[in-house]
């Protein structure tokens, strides 16, 4: 693996930037974190990359481990949706219209309004992930 694609037709004497160390140093820590590397083995390869002046300093310390590739896809989060206002709405001005036109006593529409308003949220909740304990 080299520290760039265009390594292979680069000169080795080549001097090298602060990025492509810093690449280096980063597939040495994924390959670390993968098991390909001990943390001793990690720790001096790293000196070397930061040491290194040439691309012939650096192909070494990569040269032996497989290319990272590019970093795993995650997978798309899930958009929250919102709830279903507009026929929560649309009821309600039917109701408090049929409520003002026969005669604006008792607000009774309240009941129907709130408990259409509390399912349409209520359903729209993300749900609740509890934590297992292990014991």
């Amino acid at each position: 693996m080299s520290p760039d694609p265009r390594a292979e037709t680069r000169s080795p004497d080549l001097r090298v930037s602060d990025a492509e160390r810093d690449a280096v140093a980063e597939t040495l820590r994924v390959n670390a974190a993968a098991g390909r590397l001990d943390p001793d083995e990690l720790e001096q390869r790293l000196e070397q990359a930061y040491a290194a002046r040439t691309q012939a300093d650096l192909t070494p310390l990569v040269g032996d481990l497989p290319d990272a590739g590019p970093a795993p896809r995650q997978p798309p989060r899930a958009r929250r949706s919102l709830p279903a206002v507009p026929p929560v709405v649309a009821i309600a001005v039917l109701l408090v219209a049929i409520w003002a036109l026969t005669g604006a006593g008792y607000f009774w529409p309240m009941w129907p309004i709130g408990a259409m308003a509390l399912g349409a949220f209520k359903r729209h909740r993300p749900p609740v992930r509890h934590l297992r304990t292990t014991r």
